[in-house]
């Protein structure tokens, strides 16, 4: 693995000051990796922002100044979440192009911890060494870490970007001497605010330490933590809440289905008939002359018989949680990183 970011280390930077851990040396990464360079050479600046992305799967894609000092407060937490110090060994397969990308290197510059950056692939090569203390990957790259395990001893893997699949998730809950979670968070948010252990049965997303929760008029999340400079940030995603720092998640309120007078959570249905389907889908609601909505399903892949689809509704699902329609197209709209861009008819 090469680096090249030890020649940075001779530029005067007043803002590194605010991290004694900094170590650039500990940094891995291929010179070419063009996204690991100009996150840094962005980085070592004396600008107080970071321009990232949102993934597009709840909107239109769009720019977004993120503070450094957030980015800091944020990656601190996580650290601490995982006792992550200067003796931790940090691997990541991301993109630096991505939010998750870019805050491995925070977490890194922070704590001190090496890093390697490596070529993002759904078959990542991961070095062989003693331990590896965190491993952020997204679904598709499972089965590749997985085949990977045999020569790395993985302590933590955080798994975020899309749900996993009923395939994915059994892989997951396989693995031994593993801690594997699921992430919530944002964009706005830096990166992740809670975590939930993959685990048959465990619903439950605990925040990371100084991060709080409660919920608006409408059932919906709202983090708090007086360290960010957003202090109070308001969601779209309704929660059960279990405590000021857990909850668990229902689903997002841009989504919610009124059929009948009832609500309907499309996150909820899709998670009843996950097992059943092998393929991509999703499920929306549609204008309907009699109940307001139905719910119709979507499905990606060629047009097949039902039937037994459909008796599968009927044994597992509320009558009004069973689609009305079923849809089969070509392919399921993306965003550019993968992720199923839902629409609501």
């Amino acid at each position: 693995m090469k680096r090249k970011h030890s020649g940075m280390k001779s530029q005067s930077i007043n803002y590194l000051t605010m991290i004694p851990n900094y170590k650039p040396e500990r940094i891995n990464f291929d010179p070419e990796d063009i996204a690991t360079v100009d996150f840094l050479s962005q980085w070592i600046t004396d600008n107080q922002v970071i321009t990232a992305h949102t993934s597009g799967s709840t909107g239109r894609p769009k720019d977004i100044y993120l503070l450094k000092s957030d980015m800091i407060r944020s990656a601190e937490s996580t650290c601490k979440y995982f006792g992550i110090d200067e003796n931790s060994l940090l691997v990541c397969p991301l993109s630096a192009d991505y939010i998750a990308g870019k805050m491995m290197i925070v977490r890194a510059i922070v704590s001190g911890a090496t890093l390697y950056m490596i070529k993002p692939s759904n078959q990542p090569q991961l070095p062989d060494v003693p331990q590896i203390d965190l491993l952020p990957i997204v679904p598709s790259q499972i089965d590749g870490v997985v085949e990977s395990l045999s020569h790395s001893n993985v302590k933590n893997i955080i798994i975020g970007g899309a749900p996993l699949s009923p395939a994915q998730f059994n892989k997951v809950c396989e693995l031994e001497n593993v801690a594997c979670f699921s992430t919530y968070g944002m964009t706005e948010t830096c990166s992740h605010v809670a975590l939930r252990r993959i685990s048959p049965g465990n619903d439950l997303y605990e925040g990371l330490p100084g991060y709080t929760f409660e919920t608006d008029s409408r059932e919906c999340l709202v983090i708090d933590n007086d360290d960010c400079s957003y202090k109070r940030l308001v969601t779209n995603d309704i929660v059960d809440l279990v405590s000021p720092s857990s909850f668990k998640w229902m689903g997002r309120y841009d989504n919610v289905i009124i059929s009948g007078g009832l609500k309907i959570h499309p996150e909820d249905i899709e998670q009843k008939i996950s097992g059943v389907l092998d393929c991509p889908f999703f499920i929306t609601g549609t204008d309907d002359e009699k109940w307001g909505k139905k719910i119709v399903l979507t499905v990606e892949g060629e047009q097949c018989d039902t039937t037994k689809l459909e008796d599968y509704f009927v044994s597992h699902l509320k009558p009004h949680e069973r689609p009305r329609q079923i849809i089969f197209v070509d392919r399921l709209p993306r965003t550019e990183n993968g992720k199923i861009k839902r629409h609501n008819h």
